[in-house]
Formats: structure tokens, C-alpha cells, sequence
């Protein structure tokens, strides 16, 4: 192999490897909302109707307003809207359902985490993939989804 070919196939690598992670970290962390949605002792059901439309309605217009997109996989979209419901009917606030908590209502009152984030807000960065820039390699093309896409994936959580 010609050397001056190494730096291009180091890049390659390292890029793949950040995919790979990446697509890791997110399954990593459905199925722990999965499992956290479904965990009986703390959840005994799903977000309620008025939460789930109010969550899909801001996702929409947040989308659009901010000139993100939702995730090319629909049901990533899908089960981060119900965590944010869940959350709202749960909490009183819409906290990002991506990420561990040791005192959930302590992750309310400060408002950091409440959906949109501070790193939403400041820089364009949804931990969750809800809301994606449109350079992002997991960005669809919609700012969109069917509220009947958000209840099928819901039903499949159950």
C-alpha cells in the first residue's frame, strides 16, 4: 500500500467507528426507554392523549421553527415524543427522556434538560435525535410525523 494513502484510510476508519458508536449509544439508549417506560413499579402507563398531541404538536412547530429535521427513522421519532409526553404527565415538564436522572423532579426545577435543552437552544444539539440539523447523517427529510405513527410505536412498546 502506498503511504500517502494512510491518513485517507485512518479517516475512513475513525469515521465508521464514530458510526458505529453513535448508532450504538441510540439503541442503547431506546432500550432503556423501553424499559423505563414499561417498568410497572414507576410507570404503570403510557403518556396520556392531551400530553402525546401536545408533545407531537411542539415537536412540529419546533422542527420547522429551528430548521431541523426528525430522525430518518420514524420510530426514534416516535418513542422520544412519548417520552417527553409520559414525562409532562409524570413530572409536569417535558424532560428529556434520553438520558439517566438520579432525581428527576431536581432535573425539572433546574430546566437545563426540559425539552428543548440548553444544548438544543444554544446549539442546535438533540441528544435525543428528535430534532436533527440537516447536515446530520441521521436526519430525515421531514418535520412531520403522523400522530398515527406515534401511537403504533407506542402500542409496540407495550
Amino acid at each position: 500500500m502506498h503511504p500517502s494513502l494512510l491518513p485517507l484510510l485512518s479517516l475512513l476508519l475513525i469515521k465508521s467507528c464514530e458510526v458505529a458508536q453513535c448508532l450504538y449509544d441510540r439503541m442503547q439508549i431506546l432500550a432503556f426507554n423501553h424499559l423505563n417506560f414499561m417498568n410497572p413499579a414507576e410507570n404503570e402507563k403510557l403518556s396520556s392523549e392531551k400530553s402525546l398531541e401536545a408533545m407531537w404538536q411542539f415537536s412540529q412547530t419546533y422542527a420547522k421553527r429551528t430548521g431541523t429535521y426528525f430522525c430518518a427513522e420514524p420510530s426514534v421519532t416516535a418513542v422520544v415524543i412519548e417520552g417527553l409526553a409520559k414525562n409532562k404527565d409524570d413530572l409536569g415538564a417535558p424532560l428529556c427522556p434520553c438520558r439517566h436522572y438520579e432525581d428527576k423532579k431536581a432535573e425539572v426545577h433546574a430546566t437545563f434538560w426540559n425539552c428543548p435543552c440548553v444544548p438544543m437552544r444554544e446549539r442546535k444539539e438533540c441528544h435525543c435525535m428528535l430534532f436533527l440539523t440537516p447536515d446530520n447523517e441521521f436526519a430525515g427529510d421531514k418535520q412531520e410525523i403522523s400522530l398515527e405513527e406515534i401511537k403504533s410505536a407506542r402500542e409496540n412498546m407495550a
